[in-house]
C-alpha cells in the first residue's frame, strides 16, 4: 500500500527487514549487522517502559534472542511481529531479574499528558516515572496495549497468558497508573 506523495523508491520498513532477514538466515553477516542494526531503536523503544532500570540489558539481551533465533523464522514477512515478541519477552524476562518493584508514588506527578509517545518515540519523562514504579506485569500489558496498539488476545498470546488474565492486569494497570497520575 502507498501513501499518495511518498517516494517510489522507498521500500516499507517490513519489506526491507525482509530482505536483510533472508541474507542473514543464509549467513551474510553484515546483513545480520545491518538488521540489529535497524531493529534497535524498535527495540529500545519497546525495553524501556517495561525495563526501566535495565534498558540496556533488556535491549542486549533482546537482540541476542534475535540474533540467535532468526534461522527458526519461516516468514521473513512477519519478522516484525517476532520481533516484538521477542523483544517483550526478554524486556519482561530482564525487569523481572534486576529490579525490584516499586510502589507508585503519586506525589511525584504533576500534570496529566497521556500514555503517547512523543514524535520522537520518547514517553514524557513523568509517563516514564509512573510506569517504572508499576509491577513489570502490569507495564508490560499497558505498553502492548496502550503504545504498541494490540488487541488483548494479540496481548495474551504474547506473554503466554489467558486472556482474562490480560483484561484483569489492564484494569489494575489502568487504575494504578490513573491514581498515582491524578494525585
Amino acid at each position: 500500500m502507498r501513501v499518495q506523495g511518498e517516494d517510489e523508491g522507498r521500500a516499507e520498513p517490513w519489506d526491507t527487514a525482509a530482505a536483510l532477514v533472508r541474507a542473514a538466515q543464509g549467513g551474510d553477516a553484515l546483513a545480520m549487522d545491518e538488521l540489529l542494526a535497524l531493529v534497535t531503536p524498535y527495540v529500545t523503544r519497546l525495553c524501556r517502559p517495561i525495563a526501566p532500570h535495565d534498558v540496556a540489558d533488556a535491549v542486549q539481551e533482546s537482540l541476542l534472542a534475535v540474533f540467535k533465533g532468526l534461522r527458526g523464522l519461516r516468514d521473513p514477512q512477519a519478522f516484525y511481529g517476532w520481533l516484538r515478541t521477542a523483544t517483550v519477552r526478554e524486556a519482561v524476562r530482564v525487569a523481572r531479574r534486576t529490579s525490584a518493584e516499586e510502589p507508585a508514588d503519586p506525589d511525584d506527578l504533576a500534570r496529566l499528558g497521556g500514555l503517547r509517545a512523543e514524535a520522537d518515540g520518547e514517553l514524557p519523562a513523568d509517563v516514564r516515572d509512573v510506569l517504572a514504579r508499576l509491577p513489570v506485569r502490569h507495564r508490560a500489558v499497558l505498553v502492548l496495549r496502550e503504545l504498541e496498539g494490540l488487541d488483548e488476545a494479540a496481548v495474551a498470546e504474547l506473554l503466554r497468558v489467558p486472556q482474562g488474565t490480560v483484561k484483569s492486569r489492564l484494569h489494575r494497570a489502568r487504575s494504578s497508573f490513573r491514581k498515582a497520575w491524578t494525585r
